[in-house]
């Protein structure tokens, strides 16, 4: 994927469903979920195991998100074995991009997306790669 096409992601993208977003403000999908919202991203908390995280509704899985919501891109915090079905469950809930947070990878389910017309980024880190393209002139 180019800087081009991840800037457009960022860019273009409001609402983001966080897979694996820790009530843990120490760890890493906390504060990248915290830098997310404050650059004015739409944030839709998973985890099966909480019901409020920074004071929003937290849903088991994506198909408990509400039929009709929007979901531009579904941020990854998981296990890289456990991406080919939250691929799945992204196709099913019609996510427009699949975006695999730093050290997961997963080509095959990479391809499953890409075939179901889903954006993939992988191995990256959405909150870098915001501050990287965008933040720059906006947030600093």
């Amino acid at each position: 994927m180019t800087d081009d096409e991840i800037k457009n992601i960022l860019k273009t993208a409001h609402t983001v469903a966080s897979v694996g977003l820790s009530s843990d403000e120490t760890k890493d999908s906390f504060g990248v979920v915290v830098y997310l919202k404050r650059a004015s991203y739409h944030i839709i908390p998973i985890n099966p195991r909480a019901d409020k995280i920074m004071g929003s509704t937290v849903y088991r899985d994506l198909p408990s998100i509400p039929t009709g919501t929007v979901i531009d891109v579904v941020q990854i915090f998981r296990p890289a074995d456990e991406v080919p079905a939250l691929v799945e469950q992204a196709i099913q809930t019609g996510a427009k991009v699949v975006w695999m947070q730093e050290g997961i990878i997963n080509e095959a389910a990479a391809q499953t997306a890409r075939a179901a017309g889903l954006q993939v980024v992988m191995n990256r880190c959405m909150m870098k790669e915001h501050r990287r393209l965008l933040a720059r002139s906006n947030m600093d």
